[in-house]
């Protein structure tokens, strides 16, 4: 059978967007170098695709200027909503009940108090946001209001935001279809919807470890089981001590963060992904993606996720702007692959809605530009000072302590020399005004009594350096 070239699969990817309104008559389009890169092609094959594109009457080129859609085409309508149709590790083998929500909650509080060096907060330096212009946004929508908006706050989302999430993903090299998303209050609803769509009470849960407290959450309060899944800091989740957990116990579903994970940091291969995604196919296990910080990264290129591989509709998608764009304003969506009507429907009976106002702020600064260029900001300040901290905790704390180097995100993994008990660690640091997020919250079980995470993603100042070296003379303390 022939194969279709390259050139031609990309022109008609391109051309299935603008005729779903990804892309819309009069809008330019990546130009030929940067589409080279981000759908990592050569130049010659995006040369080709355009000049087909572009004999067809779907693009124009425009001299000194680019490529554009053509404006003869009327533009396509907003989508609507449619009816819904270890061998190695043997303590790790059985699958545990989770209670850590009370344990994170009291010290989630804690860290959050004012006047504290926020060493332990789980939330990005909100001073990186553009947040006077999304709050201008805001505003101007909220003082034009229509009666008919409020139909917009139904599941799955407002138009131009599906439109525009759509747009971000084809721009890093993976074609999506914006009735394909759900927009949900944040990630940790779109995790929870998506875990409460594929498996029921009791049901065992394989999740890395140590892993993000978001991901425990919603399997302690859906009443089901963790299996924990050794994760390395480089490479991520254990492919293959999963594969040997399943051939011993059902595994209704995985929850993983391949990118950037919270808290190690890592970017999982490729090659990891993609054959986590065939374990999955092989067993018709859902997996739960959670890529809140897929656009942190400090590399040249956006990471690939799941859902490059997924060619059964078996992975679940989950992100937010909470952690690239802004954290106030909660807007997060679900690309639920085969799963998406029961996603929606649960959305609808969780919180009936999403706020339009939010949705359409964020969508406008979309529209406008400029997310690239904040997003540049951002990766530039976060990998210079992800290499203060780790350079400080390495000088001030004692012997035998040993740090993560993340590939993207704000935050650090820290290993204390055997014996230090991590939450007496976070006791006595806040007693100083400082504070740290202890192991403990990051697994079923107490198995990171002696680690910490830290924050690095406020600017550099004699505070943080000096709480640094305070909170590593009281882990010398505590390791003698």
């Amino acid at each position: 059978m022939a194969v279709t070239p390259l050139y031609k699969q990309f022109a008609d990817q391109l051309a299935a967007s603008i005729r779903e309104g990804v892309l819309r008559p009069g809008e330019r389009i990546a130009s030929v170098r940067i589409a080279s890169q981000q759908h990592k092609v050569s130049v010659t094959t995006v040369v080709r695709a355009y000049e087909l594109l572009e004999s067809r009457g779907i693009i124009e080129s425009q001299p000194q200027s680019g490529y554009f859609v053509r404006e003869q085409a009327e533009a396509p309508p907003p989508p609507v909503l449619k009816t819904p149709s270890q061998a190695d590790h043997p303590a790790w083998q059985e699958s545990t009940e989770v209670d850590v929500s009370r344990l994170v909650l009291a010290t989630l509080k804690t860290i959050q108090q004012d006047g504290t060096v926020p060493l332990g907060s789980p939330y990005p330096n909100p001073a990186l946001f553009p947040s006077h212009r999304l709050a201008q946004y805001a505003g101007r929508i909220a003082r034009h209001a229509s009666q008919s908006s409020v139909f917009d706050d139904l599941p799955p989302g407002h138009p131009d935001l599906l439109r525009q999430i759509a747009r971000r993903y084809l721009e890093n090299g993976l074609k999506v279809d914006p009735e394909e998303i759900v927009v949900t209050v944040g990630a940790t609803e779109a995790i929870n919807l998506c875990l409460q769509a594929v498996a029921r009470p009791g049901d065992t849960i394989a999740v890395e470890t140590p892993t993000f407290y978001a991901m425990l959450h919603a399997i302690e309060r859906l009443g089901m089981r963790a299996l924990e899944i050794p994760t390395d800091p480089q490479r991520g989740l254990d492919v293959g001590v999963l594969e040997e957990r399943m051939k011993t116990q059902p595994v209704a579903a995985c929850m993983v963060m391949p990118n950037f994970q919270n808290p190690l940091g890592f970017q999982m291969p490729d090659s990891e992904k993609e054959r986590l995604v065939r374990l999955a196919e092989q067993h018709q296990m859902p997996l739960i993606e959670n890529a809140v910080y897929s656009e942190l990264y400090y590399g040249n290129a956006h990471p690939s996720s799941l859902k490059n591989y997924d060619r059964q509709g078996l992975v679940l998608h989950c992100s937010s702007f909470s952690k690239s764009l802004t954290s106030a304003y909660r807007i997060g969506w679900a690309m639920p692959g085969r799963y998406r009507a029961q996603v929606e429907k649960l959305k609808f009976l969780n919180t009936l809605a999403t706020p339009t106002a939010p949705q359409r702020a964020i969508a406008e600064y979309l529209t406008q530009g400029g997310y690239e260029r904040h997003l540049r900001r951002v990766r530039r300040a976060f990998a210079q000072q992800r290499d203060m901290m780790r350079h400080f905790v390495l000088r001030f704390f004692p012997a035998g302590t040993q740090v993560s180097e993340p590939q993207g995100g704000y935050v650090l993994w820290v290993e204390l020399p055997q014996g230090v008990d991590a939450m007496e660690l976070y006791r006595r640091s806040l007693a100083l005004g400082i504070t740290v997020a202890p192991g403990r919250i990051f697994a079923a079980t107490n198995r990171y009594s002696h680690f910490i995470r830290l924050n690095y993603s406020y600017a550099w100042s004699k505070e943080t350096e000096q709480a640094l070296k305070l909170v590593g003379k009281l882990v010398e303390e505590l390791a003698a």
